[in-house]
């Protein structure tokens, strides 16, 4: 491989390690450009099935059915593809006729991987709604089950992905992918990226070699194979496609590690599948010893699964119980989750539901043993209950209590029925050893998995082995930020002051937290001066905490936008109950407490108190009654007001996830801070004592993955939880997690100071990276030319340009972010000379996404900046500089032309005109390209005219004002085609007509038959009804006499808003 290669010399490599028999050994089908291919190769479908002994008739039922639903997009790319998945699974049943009994048609023949039909095929054209030519795709059995992207080292392979994304839309080739089960882009630099069908670009995965080295005797021979031939492969690309596509492992990826999730498809991480390995080789080792009469009582079946917080943990539940119900079944194999926390039972039913798996939830201890008695459930999911309250942890009485139910409910007869799989969730927990001691009291040959997301604690660590076994997987926290699965945590610890009086103290700190702030932004906070003033000089302290963050969300990126939001952890519930009555009264409204309290008006008769002085009980009585919006003086009874109380906490949580502008803020004292999954979820506020496990999971909950506006998860300790924190290199390994081993939690949370400061130089350095290749002198129009290209240019170059600023769009968003972040603290670390020209790079940036966003046509119909980023930039970057952003929002494109216009044909130099001209004829260009589907004909007619305009300005026919005079004409026939008098007075009162006119020969009379006979048989909805659009066909057919031209001018027809 030589440095810079072309993209094909990559394919070319690929595709010969593809085809060698001593590697991957894959039959090559050839270069497919001149075929328009479908994902069905039928001859090899056929003959494959025809090898498996399967008669003629029942191929082509087979067959028949698979290209149907395959080609069936009625409800969508999502579900074809589902319903594709479980016939791949499954198999198809089918008859030779209808008095034989069906057989069921196995397309993959899992049991002997080698026996299938694995081939590969290169430049693959696909003729759609678009024509698009995948690099590769991977077809098993005749039916395409990969594709890949390779780009040439120097290009990113984020460029691969958007590519694949690309393809799956409506408009391009989307109906291709209804067989797919792997996406992938690939270079050799990089390596090689997956993901499955509409899986964004942010969750592309890597895959890795396992990183857990103990016990190596329990892996799985594939994988010992796998990994042994890896080592001798030193180029990353074609290592990672053969740890992918080795043919057995490549058939368990497709057969036992897709799911779909509650509408997205999902393929298993790296991590997960080791880690499925591993058990699965371990329960196949245990298999002899289940009901072995001479087995050690005291030594343990099973092990401990560690898998961090966000990696996928109940997924992996999913994948592990599935594989144990189908290859234990003929030992009766039957498995039972057991948690402590309503929000993971609740979170694991969902998910098990969500891929559509039945799961029963157990509504006692009795519930259990019942259902354990009998054969019936085969999934099931016990939560130990919280005697007396509602959420939040199990403590030590709730397990005590919780095993006398189980020893009381015991029924005489009793024996649990099959071989039980016991997966126990954060096994971490101390009580889980006295959990498991009465579980094998009543299932003594059950096999115990403890799952866990957060470390052993150094003093449980040797317990927990003796009671569930060794460490089956691990994968450590910082292995998920490496990897891009979960982000990395940034800390920080904030003294609030307790004593402002004086008005020179509040003066001060008022600048301690303003500093990077715009004068602007300085001052419409200090519009709310006497509101500071008079929390910093009171004595609340919980006063002072909850304007601090309300400072936050004034200006912080993603809180002050409403992408982002916040969780309060509380030290008790009258605590949680005065913030929230705190930040009602400062008029931050869209905030919520959720605890396990529920008002109870027996609580109150023991209180005796004065009109001033609530004590505590009746403070959460009448916030919580203020709160969920009921009359003191009505109250329902008990069930209702805890019904009420549930149906809150159900909406508030959803609006948190769904809605985060709906909801800012949740208090919380213990519950959500374990399986509540919260994507919006940025900043954690802690003003709680809280060590080891708690605080590991609390943390956590900010670390899940969201848009690209939320690089890292920000924690805010009111508690000081690691101490003073005085040398340089700041440990978060003691303190608050002094109970873990140091390596187990080492890289967790990074010091926020030095961590954003690091960012911002990676991000900028990205940008000016990005930017080299401008050709100098470097103004406006070879920055113009260098993403945008030169105006005429082909289609296919134009591609490779939009790829290149979409990179620049976000990279830049991504350099507001960090330096609105960064700003403060550079303001103590560098020179004010630095500072200064740190914000006009940036404040360029920003101008130059603007330009770059209007040259090119992108943000015209489209907001030129976020609402996120424009108040970003109000806040941070010069006031001067940011009131230039935005001039062209919400503009025709008339309204854009003439005033672009006023560059053209003013003063100023011939660069800037040229640039002015280049940016209409981009836009111009855009909207061609937009409308040309809607009819065909006419804006392939605006192109030409277009083309000639862009002709004349380069050979200087024109001088600028003539040119501005044809760029307006232009762009009102574009935008108003229904202006143009050529047009018959009965065509142009529809566009639908006059797309029918232009493509037709321009005959009234047909036109008006065509459109009668359309609007008589389109019914709303018509496009996704293969009956309706029969009939249209049809009657189109009956005018138009001509299969071919049926089909032409169906195609406009369909895509015009008046049908």
């Amino acid at each position: 491989m030589s440095i810079g290669d072309a993209e094909i010399k990559t394919q070319e490599r690929v595709l010969r390690f593809f085809k060698d028999p001593e590697t991957l050994g894959y039959q090559y089908i050839g270069n497919l450009s001149d075929y328009q291919n479908k994902n069905i190769k039928e001859d090899r479908l056929r003959q494959y099935l025809r090898l498996k002994g399967y008669a003629d008739k029942l191929i082509d039922a087979a067959v028949m059915q698979l290209q149907q639903e395959a080609g069936n997009l009625s409800r969508g790319v999502y579900d074809a593809n589902k319903t594709v998945y479980s016939r791949l699974k499954y198999g198809i049943s089918v008859s030779e006729s209808p008095e034989k009994p069906p057989v069921t048609v196995e397309l993959i023949d899992e049991a002997n991987p080698l026996n299938n039909d694995f081939a590969v095929a290169e430049e693959v054209t696909v003729v759609e709604q678009s024509e698009k030519r995948p690099d590769l795709v991977v077809y098993l059995n005749g039916i395409a089950v990969a594709v890949i992207e390779l780009k040439r080292s120097s290009i990113s392979v984020s460029e691969g992905i958007r590519q694949n994304l690309t393809n799956q839309k409506n408009s391009f080739i989307q109906s291709f992918f209804t067989t797919m089960q792997f996406c992938m882009a690939g270079n050799e630099s990089e390596g090689l990226r997956y993901g499955t069908l509409l899986t964004g670009e942010k969750f592309y995965m890597e895959w890795k070699d396992d990183g857990f080295k103990e016990h190596e005797d329990e892996r799985d021979p594939v994988d010992v194979r796998i990994s042994e031939t890896c080592a001798g492969i030193e180029n990353k690309l074609r290592r990672q496609i053969y740890a992918m596509f080795d043919k057995e492992r490549f058939i368990d990826l497709i057969m036992n590690f897709v799911v779909f999730d509650k509408g997205i498809k999902k393929v298993c991480r790296y991590n997960q599948y080791f880690g499925i390995k591993r058990t699965q080789q371990r329960l196949n080792n245990l298999r002899p010893e289940l009901h072995d009469p001479n087995r050690d009582p005291n030594k343990p079946l099973g092990g401990i699964l560690w898998h961090t917080q966000g990696s996928g943990k109940t997924l992996t539940m999913v994948w592990l119980a599935k594989w144990i119900l189908t290859h234990w079944a003929e030992l009766n194999a039957r498995v039972l989750i057991v948690t402590d926390r309503d929000e993971l039972d609740e979170q694991i039913e969902k998910t098990f539901t969500g891929v559509d798996e039945n799961i029963v939830r157990t509504k006692s201890g009795k519930d259990l043993l019942n259902r354990l008695n009998v054969y019936d459930d085969s999934l099931i999911c016990s939560l130990v209950h919280k005697f007396g309250r509602r959420g939040g942890e199990a403590t030590e009485n709730d397990y005590d209590k919780y095993i006398e139910e189980l020893k009381a409910s015991l029924p005489a007869d009793f024996e649990a029925k099959g071989n039980l799989v016991v997966f126990v969730d954060e096994c971490h927990r101390t009580q889980s050893g006295k959990l498991h001691t009465a579980m094998t009291t009543i299932m003594p040959n059950a096999v115990f998995i403890g799952f866990t997301g957060t470390p052993l604690l150094k003093k449980d660590k040797k317990i927990s082995i003796e009671v569930f076994g060794t460490y089956i997987h691990a994968y450590k926290y910082n292995e998920g930020v490496a990897d891009g699965v979960v982000l990395d945590l940034r800390y920080e610890y904030r003294d609030v002051p307790q004593d402002l009086s004086s008005q020179d103290r509040v003066d001060q700190w008022f600048d301690i937290k303003t500093r990077g702030l715009s004068s602007r932004s300085k001052a419409k906070l200090k519009e709310k001066w006497g509101t500071m003033q008079k929390v910093y000089s009171s004595r609340s302290r919980l006063e002072k905490v909850a304007w601090d963050i309300i400072q936050d969300f004034n200006m912080k990126p993603r809180l002050m936008d409403g992408n982002g939001n916040a969780i309060l952890v509380a030290d008790g519930i009258p605590t949680a109950c005065k913030y929230y009555e705190i930040f009602q009264q400062m008029g931050f409204k869209k905030c919520a407490i959720i605890s396990s309290y529920t008002p109870n008006k027996g609580e109150l008769r023991t209180d005796t108190v004065r009109d001033e002085d609530d004590t505590e009980t009746f403070l959460k009585y009448e916030t919580y009654l203020k709160m969920l919006g009921l009359d003191p003086s009505d109250l329902p009874n008990a069930g209702s007001v805890q019904a009420k109380v549930e149906e809150f906490e159900k909406e508030a949580k959803r609006k948190f996830v769904e809605e985060p502008a709906n909801m800012k803020l949740l208090i919380v004292v213990d519950k959500l801070l374990t399986g509540f999954d919260a994507p919006p979820c940025t900043y954690l506020y802690i003003d709680k004592k809280m060590q080891d496990h708690g605080l590991f999971q609390a943390i956590c909950r900010v670390n899940r993955l969201d848009d690209d506006s939320k690089d890292f998860g920000y924690i805010v300790d009111y508690k000081q939880l690691f101490g003073q924190l005085q040398t340089a290199m700041k440990d978060y390994t003691s303190g608050a997690f002094e109970g873990y081993a140091p390596e187990d939690v080492k890289g967790l949370v990074k010091d926020r100071h030095d961590a954003t400061v690091s960012y911002f130089e990676e991000v900028y350095d990205a940008v000016e990276e990005l930017c080299e290749g401008v050709e100098e002198p470097r103004g406006e129009i070879q920055y113009i030319h260098y993403f945008c290209g030169v105006s005429g240019q082909s289609e296919e170059s134009d591609e490779i340009y939009v790829r290149l600023r979409d990179k620049l769009y976000r990279l830049i968003s991504s350099l507001v972010r960090a330096f609105a972040e960064a700003k403060p603290y550079l303001v103590d670390d560098i020179s004010s000379g630095k500072l200064n020209e740190y914000e006009k790079k940036v404040t360029f940036y920003i101008e130059l996404k603007k330009t770059i966003g209007t040259a090119s046509g992108d943000f015209l119909d489209l907001k030129a900046y976020e609402p996120d980023m424009r108040k970003m930039i109000d806040n941070y970057i010069t006031a001067a500089d940011a009131e230039k952003i935005g001039d062209f929002d919400d503009l025709t494109l008339l309204d854009f032309v003439i005033k672009q216009g006023e560059t053209l044909t003013g003063e100023g130099d011939t660069g800037h005109k040229e640039g002015a001209a280049e940016t209409i004829e981009n836009n111009i260009r855009k909207k061609v390209i937009e409308k040309v589907t809607v009819n065909p004909r006419y804006y392939a007619k605006m192109s030409e005219i277009l083309d000639k305009l862009i002709e004349e300005r380069k050979q200087g026919v024109l001088d600028y004002a003539e040119m501005l005079e044809k760029y307006i004409k232009l762009a009102k026939d574009v935008d108003c085609p229904e202006d143009n008098d050529k047009y018959p007075e009965s065509i142009r009162k529809s566009k639908a007509l006059m797309a029918i006119y232009d493509n037709i020969g321009e005959d009234e009379k047909l036109v008006i038959r065509i459109h009668k006979a359309v609007k008589k048989q389109a019914l709303s909805g018509f496009r996704d009804n293969q009956v309706v659009v029969r009939r249209i066909k049809k009657a189109l057919f009956e005018i138009l006499g001509d299969d071919s031209e049926v089909e032409r001018i169906y195609k406009i027809i369909e895509k015009q808003e008046e049908y």
